[in-house]
């Protein structure tokens, strides 16, 4: 990989209020973190990661739509997040091995942007060519962290990616999405917009990845991704005890406010998980 620059990881208190990219990039300093731009074609796909433990598990977090839409019927022309969540969740994070996974045509310079259709960010966002680009995006920071595992964490559309993703790996030792619509058909029904047909559905492979340990965030307060798509995929995906891997959190919108103690709640989201597994 190449890498373009370096990022400090420092405490929760530089993110700015807001999350803005501009600012979380402006706090780059030492090299905690690298970024670096992959070839996953057909696209160039924008990555960071800090560590190299061959011992420790990777978690990649994959970032939401981004800034998909100008408004309801006219696509943006650039993807990218003016406030990236799965970033802020991902420099939040004490493991020993993280990465970070843009969507395709997010944070990428005209060169890279040959690819950059709409329909990647609009109707095919979830198209089989996306789910493999990310997937080799993975393999490249997988070899570079020496890792044998992968943890999946996705926010949003970044989810949906990851249960996608989830179901053509074997690699994979825990998915965790956040305020993901995994359900596209309910999704698009539920907010009355144009259906995908260009998109894997998550919601017709949920039964491919009910074996691998998994736990669900959604906002009570979410228009975006309502509780009842999380919930049912789910259910869809006939996975026992599902009141106790999705979890409702109350105040809690689409964007707001998943960054707020992300630390110690992905910590012990993770213990539940093993112990879950451990069948204690």
């Amino acid at each position: 990989m190449t890498v373009l620059f370096s990022i400090l990881l420092g405490a929760c208190a530089y993110f700015d209020r807001d999350g803005q990219r501009e600012a979380l990039f402006k706090v780059a300093q030492s090299g905690t973190w690298t970024s670096a731009s992959v070839s996953a074609l057909p696209f160039t796909l924008f990555t960071m990661s800090k560590g190299s433990n061959p011992w420790a598990v990777l978690t990649v977090y994959i970032e939401g739509d981004g800034r998909a839409w100008l408004n309801r019927t006219t696509p943006s022309e650039d993807p990218t997040p003016e406030q990236p969540v799965a970033l802020r969740l991902a420099v939040a994070d004490a493991s020993q091995n993280v990465a970070y996974v843009a969507r395709p045509c997010q944070y990428i310079d005209d060169r890279a942007r040959t690819a950059c259709n709409p329909r990647y960010w609009t109707s095919h966002r979830f198209a089989p060519e996306v789910v493999d680009a990310l997937s080799t995006a993975i393999d490249s920071l997988k070899a570079h962290a020496g890792s044998s595992q992968i943890e999946l964490i996705g926010y949003s559309g970044g989810g949906a990616a990851a249960a996608l993703i989830a179901a053509r790996r074997t690699d994979v030792v825990r998915l965790i999405t956040v305020a993901a619509n995994l359900d596209l058909a309910a999704w698009t029904r539920a907010l009355n917009v144009d259906p995908m047909p260009g998109s894997l559905d998550p919601a017709l492979e949920a039964g491919r990845i009910a074996r691998i340990p998994q736990y669900h965030l959604a906002g009570r307060d979410d228009e975006t991704v309502p509780t009842s798509i999380v919930r049912g995929y789910a259910a869809r995906a006939s996975m026992p005890g599902v009141a106790r891997i999705v979890e409702e959190v109350p105040g809690y919108s689409h964007d707001c406010c998943w960054h707020r103690d992300w630390a110690p709640r992905i910590s012990a989201i993770r213990v539940r998980l093993e112990t879950r597994r451990a069948g204690t």
